[in-house]
C-alpha cells in the first residue's frame, strides 16, 4: 500500500540496499516525523506545505502539481507521489457521510527538470493554469558529474535556480523591449510570474533524505486530508474496479452468459477483444 514502504512490504528495498541503508531509510522517515509532531507551526514544512496545496487548490483554483526532481534517481518519485496523494485524497465524501463542501485532491504529476524543461515547462510559465510546483535537488551528485574540466552538476543545478527564479519574477514588458525585440512578438515574450514554487534541497541523496522526502509528503497528504474533512486512509474506488474485474473476468475468458450480463458498451469492447484474441 501507499503507506506500507517503510514496514516489512519494504523488504524488497532493504534487500536491495541493505539493512544499513534501510535503517538509514527508516531514520529519515522518522526525523520527519518528529519534526511534523513537534515543530511549532511557523516552522513545520508539512504543515505549512499542506496548508499551502489547500491554497492553491480553493482559493487559487490550481487543478494539478508538478514535482520536478533534478535527480536522475528520483525519476519515478512523481509516479510514487500518484498513489500517495490521489488515492489519499481523490474523495468526494467526508469522514462523516457526508459530501465535501470544496474542491478536493489535485492532479501530481512531473517529470526530472531536464526532460521536463523541454516538455511542459512552456504551459507552467506562460500557460493560462495555475500549476504549483515542487523543485527537488541535491548539491552532490551520486556520481561526478564532469564534461572535461566542466562541472556539469553546476550546470545543471543553474537551470534548477534559474527556472523558479523565472516562474517567481517572470519578465516586463520593457525588459523584453530592453533586448532589442521586434513589437510585433513583445506580448509573447512576457512572463507574467507569480507563479508559486516550491525548492527542496539536500546535501545529496541518500537513503535517509529519500525517507524524509517520502515522508514529507506523507505528511501533507495528511495535513490536506484534516482539512477537506476526508479520511486519506481508505480507497473505495479502486476496491469497486477490483469487484468488478472479478465479475467481468468469465465474460473475457469466453462466458457467454456473463458476458449477457454486463453493460452494452462493456459488451462490445468485450466481444471485439474475443473476435481479435488469437
Amino acid at each position: 500500500g501507499r503507506y506500507s514502504v517503510d514496514s516489512a512490504v519494504g523488504l524488497s528495498v532493504a534487500i536491495a540496499i541493505g539493512m544499513d541503508g534501510f535503517r538509514d531509510f527508516l531514520g529519515g522517515f522518522h526525523a520527519v516525523d518528529q519534526h511534523f509532531l513537534n515543530e511549532e507551526p511557523a516552522q513545520n514544512v508539512p504543515l505549512l506545505m499542506g496548508l499551502l496545496n489547500v491554497w492553491y487548490v480553493n482559493f487559487l483554483g490550481a487543478h494539478s502539481h508538478a514535482v520536478l526532481p533534478y535527480a536522475q534517481y528520483l525519476h519515478r518519485f512523481a509516479a510514487y507521489l500518484q498513489q500517495l496523494t490521489m488515492e489519499s485524497n481523490g474523495k468526494s465524501v467526508r469522514w462523516d457521510g457526508t459530501p465535501v463542501t470544496s474542491e478536493t485532491g489535485e492532479i501530481f504529476w512531473g517529470e526530472p527538470g531536464t526532460n521536463g524543461q523541454h516538455a511542459f515547462y512552456q504551459l507552467i510559465h506562460q500557460g493560462t493554469r495555475l500549476i504549483p510546483a515542487d523543485f527537488i535537488a541535491v548539491a552532490n551528485p551520486a556520481r561526478p558529474l564532469k564534461d572535461g574540466e566542466e562541472d556539469v552538476h553546476a550546470l545543471f543545478l543553474a537551470n534548477f535556480f534559474a527556472q523558479t527564479a523565472a516562474l517567481a519574477f517572470g519578465k516586463t514588458e520593457e525588459e523584453v523591449r530592453a533586448e532589442g525585440t521586434a513589437e510585433d512578438i513583445v506580448s509573447a515574450r512576457v512572463f507574467a510570474g507569480n507563479r508559486p514554487t516550491t525548492s527542496i534541497m539536500a546535501p545529496s541523496l541518500t537513503p535517509s533524505v529519500v525517507g524524509q522526502l517520502i515522508a514529507l509528503y506523507e505528511h501533507i497528504t495528511f495535513v490536506q486530508g484534516i482539512v477537506w474533512g476526508i479520511d486519506s486512509f481508505d480507497q473505495w474506488g479502486v476496491e469497486l474496479g477490483k469487484k468488478l474485474a472479478l465479475e467481468i473476468a468469465p465474460a473475457v475468458n469466453g462466458d457467454a452468459e456473463a458476458l449477457k450480463k454486463q453493460d452494452a458498451s462493456t459488451q462490445s469492447l468485450v466481444s471485439w477483444y474475443l473476435s481479435q484474441r488469437s
